[in-house]
């Protein structure tokens, strides 16, 4: 078995005026909210168990039915913090899918990742470079470090950089945690020394890719799941303007299939 837990806890600010009144994850993408687009795809294999871990207009996302947790801290923590608000869904033996909450992927690109039995995969777009030459004039401004070893194993991700040279793929934001594993995957976010600095951010405002950085180099190993494009992530109005121009256009299918 495997459960599902959606990280949309996050006030979406770069998407205002539209999350003025709603999540992020409620932001509608060509007709739909980025939240249905992600559970219909996950209902589509069969993954049934969906939590959504909630902050800013929880209200919203509590009306749909679906279990939630709630971060209480949300305005003032990150995404891991989100992620362990969550615990008492996460425990357990079960595989893990973690999905952030303004993103959207194929159903080709989720059984990828579901067919990884590896420790921790990660989703990595190999074609990155053309998608986000959709929504930067220079890709390399957002670009971060993504290097994989001869195994395919991700050795390095989520630094700042200025060459290429150092981005093998775009993390998306899909990860899966093996079933055996969860609960050290648990033990290992209880053991960190809450003083630290991490990537110049305090313990409650850590990346996940800092977290995942740190799980790599105390010797886990995470896979990249690799995929050509099969994605979008929503952070901006323009991204928004971006998609829906390009669908109008039928110039959005090679980087995202819309149903």
């Amino acid at each position: 078995m495997t459960k599902v837990l959606i990280l949309a806890a996050g006030q979406g600010t770069r998407l205002r005026p539209i999350t003025n009144d709603k999540p992020k994850c409620l932001v509608p993408l060509l007709g739909k909210s980025l939240l249905q687009r992600q559970t219909d795809v996950l209902k589509s294999t069969g993954l049934t168990n969906i939590h959504i871990a909630t902050g800013y207009r929880a209200d919203q996302i509590e009306k749909l039915g679906y279990a939630t947790s709630f971060n209480p801290l949300y305005d003032k923590t990150n995404m891991v913090e989100s992620l362990f608000s969550a615990l008492e869904f996460i425990e357990g033996e079960e595989d893990l899918i973690i999905a952030y909450g303004d993103i959207v992927y194929q159903k080709n690109n989720l059984d990828k990742v579901l067919a990884s039995n590896d420790e921790i995969a990660l989703m990595i777009d190999r074609e990155w470079k053309a998608f986000w030459s959709l929504r930067l004039e220079n890709p390399l401004d957002d670009a971060e470090t993504l290097k994989l070893n001869d195994q395919g194993f991700v050795t390095e991700l989520g630094k700042k950089t200025e060459s290429y040279d150092d981005v093998q793929g775009q993390y998306t934001g899909l990860i899966k945690i093996r079933g055996d594993k969860v609960n050290d995957f648990i033990n290992f976010y209880n053991s960190i020394d809450r003083t630290l600095n991490f990537d110049g951010q305090d313990f409650n405002n850590m990346y996940m890719t800092s977290f995942l950085q740190m799980m790599i180099d105390s010797g886990w190993k995470a896979k990249g799941v690799l995929v050509n494009n099969g994605w979008l992530e929503i952070d901006t109005v323009e991204d928004l303007n971006v998609y829906e121009t390009m669908h109008k256009n039928g110039k959005l299918s090679p980087f995202y299939m819309v149903d």
